[in-house]
């Protein structure tokens, strides 16, 4: 197969945690071809979606700070039509530019370009906001930029995490309490002055235990899950903000979450999504760039990128 992925600046990947890395690692071990092209590159053309790519080998080095990429030959001009599949792995933000390219990648998929993940799907799937798809499964929950409807929600449940609808890594999240001294700066700080629209939950002390990134590919849930625990002091889980991955295998109720959304989700087109779960709640849907493939894979010796790759041949 001819793979392209749509990334970040080369050397901006983290070699020791970045799925599209594993993606690019089992994909080459297998003999597919490898193209890598920035969100930049991406253009409309003569009535076809084009992209700027480059031929990419790996150096099979997997040390960090190592050259892990080599021979990456002169930028070209290629239909996307030309490739297998398009894997869509540029990180957040979601802004403007990001929904500019997943139009040109749906128009791409309209004349049967296999896009991975569905620019509509990711388009219509925020990652904060869809969990309210799913009622039956998250903890209370507001969404708005109404200050007085933030401090009604926060006077009833006392303790709560507050987030942008469009962050990433734990940036911009706070937990508050009703007597915190900042709320009102808080606010005025998310909401841009009720300018922004952020999302309000109920603060879920299971957090200790780690907030479960369980990964579903084509529907399906990966059997083991990483529980990323906050460091002391800390009540984010993510790995960005020092959390600590500790790969385990779905809790009951992990699977039923993860059996009830894997075929909704991947009927909208979204093969590779990452569900993050705290204690018995479903908080958020990535389906952006979701990692934590190599995290599990080194604990647990399953292989999910081969997972993943097995969903793409099968596909293609």
């Amino acid at each position: 197969m001819k793979l392209a992925f749509v990334l970040d600046q080369l050397d901006s990947i983290k070699i020791d945690k970045d799925s599209s890395f594993a993606m690019m690692c089992e994909a080459a071990s297998r003999g597919h071809q490898l193209f890598v092209m920035q969100q930049e590159d991406l253009a409309w053309k003569n009535g076809e979606t084009i992209g700027n790519s480059s031929a990419l080998e790996l150096t099979g080095h997997t040390d960090i700070g190592s050259h892990w990429h080599k021979n990456i030959g002169t930028d070209e001009e290629v239909p996307l039509q030309e490739f297998d599949a398009v894997l869509m792995r540029k990180d957040p933000p979601f802004d403007m530019e990001y929904i500019y390219s997943t139009y040109l990648l749906e128009l791409a998929e309209s004349q049967g370009v296999r896009v991975i993940n569905s620019p509509r799907g990711i388009r219509d799937h925020n990652e904060k906001f869809s969990i309210a798809r799913f009622p039956q499964f998250i903890a209370p929950t507001l969404v708005t930029r109404q200050e007085h409807l933030i401090r009604k929600f926060l006077n009833e449940y006392d303790d709560i995490v507050l987030k942008p609808l469009d962050g990433m890594g734990g940036a911009g999240v706070f937990r508050v309490h009703g007597a915190d001294h900042n709320i009102s700066v808080i606010i005025e700080t998310l909401t841009h002055y009720g300018t922004r629209t952020i999302m309000a939950q109920r603060y879920i002390p299971e957090i200790t235990q780690g907030d479960k990134r369980i990964l579903l590919i084509a529907g399906e849930p990966v059997p083991y899950m990483l529980a990323r625990i906050p460091k002391p002091g800390e009540s984010r889980g993510n790995l960005s903000a020092g959390g600590l991955g500790v790969a385990q295998r779905l809790t009951g109720r992990d699977r039923v979450i993860a059996e009830a959304l894997g075929p909704y989700l991947r009927d909208q087109g979204l093969m590779l999504v990452g569900l993050d779960v705290i204690g018995d709640y479903l908080t958020e849907i990535n389906v952006t760039s979701p990692t934590c493939m190599l995290e599990i894979t080194n604990q647990t010796d399953f292989n999910v990128a081969g997972m993943m790759i097995d969903a793409i041949e099968k596909m293609v």
